[in-house]
C-alpha cells in the first residue's frame, strides 16, 4: 500500500465519506489517479464507492476499524511479524491489527497462517507468501468471522507455534476482555491450541472495558501497542511477567 493510500484511509476514518475531487484536491492528484487508489482499496475490503464517493462501512465493519489508527496499527504489525520465523505455523484471530499482521507475514516470510476470519483471508488471497487455513463455523457478516463451537473444534486439529489475537478493551481487575460473546469464546478456545499468545491492539483499548473476559495476564506472552498505553496498565502487565513492546504514536517513526 502506498503512503497516498494510506492517507485516503486516514481522511476517511475522521469523515467516513469523502467525494473523489476532494481527495484529488487534498493529495494534489488527478482524479483518475484516485480512482485507481480506491479500486485497490475497494478490491482490498478496506472501503465501498458510491455514486463519485469512497466511504467506510458502519462501526461494526473491519475496514472501518482498520482505518482508524490505521498508522499505528500498520507499526504494531511490522514489530509483531519480527516474533515469527521461516516456516512457522501461526493462529491469527480477526480484527485490523491482526489483519495488518497477516499481510506483513504473507509479504515477507513463508509461514502458515490459520484463521477464524474470512475478511483477513479474503485480504491476503494474492499475497505472494499467502498459506493459509480458514476456520469453518457460524458466519458473522458484520465482522466476516467464523465463530462458534465448530470453530473451536476446528481449531483442536492444529497445533500452533504463536496466537495473534485482537482486544476491545482492558482492565485489572478482569484482563483483556471482548465484546461479542462468541467471538471472545471462540479466540479463548483458539488460545488453547497456541504455545504462547500475543495480544495486538492500539493503546484506545486500554481505556475501554469489552462486555466478557478474554484473556487473564497470565495466559498472554506479549503485547503489542503504542506508547500511549496507560502507565498504570503497562506497569500492571510488566509486574506480571508480559512483555510489552511498544510503537511510537509519532507519524512516520517506529520505536520498540
Amino acid at each position: 500500500m502506498t503512503e497516498r493510500q494510506e492517507k485516503i484511509l486516514i481522511m476517511l476514518a475522521a469523515n467516513s465519506q469523502v467525494k473523489v475531487n476532494t481527495l484529488a484536491e487534498k493529495l494534489a492528484v488527478s482524479q483518475v489517479t484516485i480512482r485507481k487508489d480506491l479500486d485497490y482499496l475497494d478490491n482490498l475490503g478496506f472501503i465501498k464507492r458510491e455514486h463519485g464517493y469512497a466511504i467506510l462501512g458502519s462501526s461494526e465493519d473491519v475496514s472501518r476499524r482498520m482505518a482508524t489508527n490505521y498508522e499505528i496499527k500498520r507499526k504494531i504489525a511490522k514489530i509483531a511479524a519480527q516474533t515469527v520465523e521461516e516456516g512457522e505455523t501461526v493462529l491469527i484471530e480477526s480484527g485490523s491489527c491482526c489483519t495488518l499482521l497477516a499481510e506483513e507475514l504473507a509479504n515477507h516470510k513463508r509461514v502458515k497462517i490459520i484463521t477464524n476470519s474470512a475478511f483477513l483471508a479474503n485480504h491476503i488471497r494474492n499475497a505472494p507468501y499467502a498459506d493459509l487455513i480458514l476456520l469453518g463455523g457460524e458466519y458473522q457478516t458484520g465482522s466476516q468471522v467464523m465463530v462458534g463451537a465448530m470453530t473451536g473444534k476446528w481449531a483442536n486439529i492444529f497445533l500452533s507455534d504463536k496466537f495473534f489475537v485482537g482486544v476491545d478493551g482492558f482492565t485489572e481487575k478482569f484482563g483483556f476482555t471482548g465484546q461479542d460473546h462468541l467471538r471472545t469464546q471462540t479466540a479463548r478456545s483458539i488460545a488453547r491450541q497456541a504455545r504462547e499468545v500475543y495480544v495486538l491492539t492500539d493503546s484506545d483499548k486500554f481505556l475501554h472495558q469489552g462486555r466478557e473476559r478474554l484473556l487473564k495476564p497470565s495466559q498472554v506472552t506479549a503485547v503489542f501497542t503504542d506508547d500511549r498505553i496507560p502507565p498504570a496498565k503497562d506497569h500492571f502487565l510488566q509486574n506480571r511477567n508480559v512483555r510489552i513492546h511498544k510503537v511510537s504514536s509519532a507519524k512516520n517513526n517506529m520505536a520498540a
